[in-house]
């Protein structure tokens, strides 16, 4: 049995508001982390330079894997399709890509049994989110279940593999407000889904009206470089 303080895990760290916010509760509940992006051929690829800026920042190991999803389609991330701007979407917007938190999960399964670590941690939501399907608690249930069905850790009883969703019942709002405690500095996440060539965030795709809308509720003053005339 493992004592509190050595304690780990592996955090997916995307860049964006809400992995940075679980990166910090991690660190703060006294985990030793170990961050995992990944380079998907998502058309904003800034959120990847946001990512190693605050895993380095805060001293933690951080790797990179590159899987082109853009070979399977089916998402406006990785192809062509216009990013939707006119709001948020009642429906699964076009910007789902196709199983990717399995795919992310599954690549941090595989670490975690490598290097004997119990928890992974994501920033999925179930709240105020776009509707995706890969953010509900049932698929991080049946994917945890999975889990220690799929490894030979797991089989054996010598690894416990837990799926950590500190964010899932949260509002953005509450999501900030957390973040704002542990010293989490928003103006280093990026969010957008569609950003200009030079980083700043379109504010109309979901994901921009999403985060506008946590900082607006919290009362709290929004650090994103937005693009001219986003109102």
């Amino acid at each position: 049995m493992r004592n509190a303080q050595d304690k780990k895990a592996i955090v997916l760290l995307s860049g964006g508001l809400d992995s940075a916010t679980v990166l910090a509760i991690a660190m703060a509940d006294g985990y030793q982390c170990h961050c995992l992006s990944f380079d998907y051929g998502q058309r904003h690829r800034f959120e990847l330079e946001a990512a190693a800026r605050i895993a380095r920042e805060a001293g933690i190991l951080h790797h990179t894997i590159a899987i082109d999803l853009r070979a399977s389609g089916g998402s406006a991330l990785t192809g062509d399709t216009e990013v939707p701007k006119t709001g948020i979407q009642d429906m699964i917007p076009v910007t789902y890509v196709p199983a990717r938190n399995t795919i992310f999960l599954a690549h941090a399964l595989g670490w975690s049994e490598v290097l004997e670590i119990n928890d992974i941690f994501i920033g999925v939501n179930a709240i105020d989110y776009s509707g995706y399907p890969d953010c509900r608690p049932e698929f991080i249930s049946a994917f945890e279940t999975m889990a220690n069905l799929a490894t030979k850790a797991g089989v054996e009883g010598t690894l416990r593999i837990r799926i950590r969703t500190p964010l899932i019942s949260m509002s953005k709002k509450e999501i900030i407000q957390k973040g704002i405690s542990l010293g989490v500095d928003y103006s280093k996440t990026h969010s957008c889904y569609d950003p200009l060539p030079d980083g700043r965030a379109c504010g109309h795709c979901d994901s921009c009206r999403l985060r506008k809308k946590g900082f607006t509720d919290a009362g709290i003053n929004d650090p994103t470089r937005y693009a001219h005339n986003t109102q």
